[in-house]
């Protein structure tokens, strides 16, 4: 199934990006370290956001399969651009909190879904992404 999103152009380094299906938006600028203001999320930002929000997604589908209680479950993802040209992302380390007691079984069905994501797998052989797990937190 194919997901239109229209992207327009605002100036001054802002963009509007409409979700086909939902209608609603969001809106992106430049950051500040590539001439723009860094008032809303940049595009290599909601790269960053991807990845975060489908690994939970992904965990959250297994948790709810499997009956893990995974509410309060948070992914930090940080962002590093490469140094050297061409500019890109070169790192996204993730740190995985997961609240509450879970057997090895559990954790490694949430670890798998966590790297298996989607964005993961298509990040994956570009940029580096480890992961770092705390469970009960």
């Amino acid at each position: 199934m194919a997901v239109e999103i229209t992207v327009t152009y605002q100036g001054g380094l802002r963009c509007e990006a409409a979700h086909g299906p939902s209608g609603k938006t969001l809106h992106t600028d430049a950051p500040v370290d590539n001439q723009g203001k860094g008032q809303s999320f940049s595009p290599t930002d909601l790269v960053a956001t991807a990845l975060g929000t489908c690994m939970l997604t992904i965990m959250g589908i297994m948790a709810e399969r499997h009956g893990i209680a995974l509410q309060g479950a948070t992914v930090k993802v940080e962002k590093h651009m490469s140094a050297e040209p061409p500019r890109r992302i070169a790192r996204l380390p993730v740190v995985i909190t997961v609240p509450g007691a879970l057997d090895d079984k559990q954790k490694k069905l949430l670890i798998n879904a966590a790297e298996t994501c989607p964005v993961h797998k298509t990040l994956g052989a570009n940029v580096e992404m480890p992961i770092t797990w705390n469970w009960g937190g």
